[in-house]
């Protein structure tokens, strides 16, 4: 969930979008740590590598 930017069942749903011509079954939360631990860790070596330049 991303109440700020998400598209999916925060801030916008575009799953339910009316005007799509596919219809997606959302279920929420599936290896969530785990997503969450790899973006940190990415942003953590994007932001190490720009000080290093």
């Amino acid at each position: 969930m991303d109440p700020k930017a998400g598209a999916v069942g925060s801030l916008y749903n575009l799953v339910e979008e009316p005007r799509h011509n596919h219809r997606l079954q959302v279920t929420s939360g599936i290896l969530a740590e785990e997503s969450r631990q790899l973006l940190k860790t990415f942003f953590e070596r994007l932001r190490t590598k720009r000080r290093e330049n």
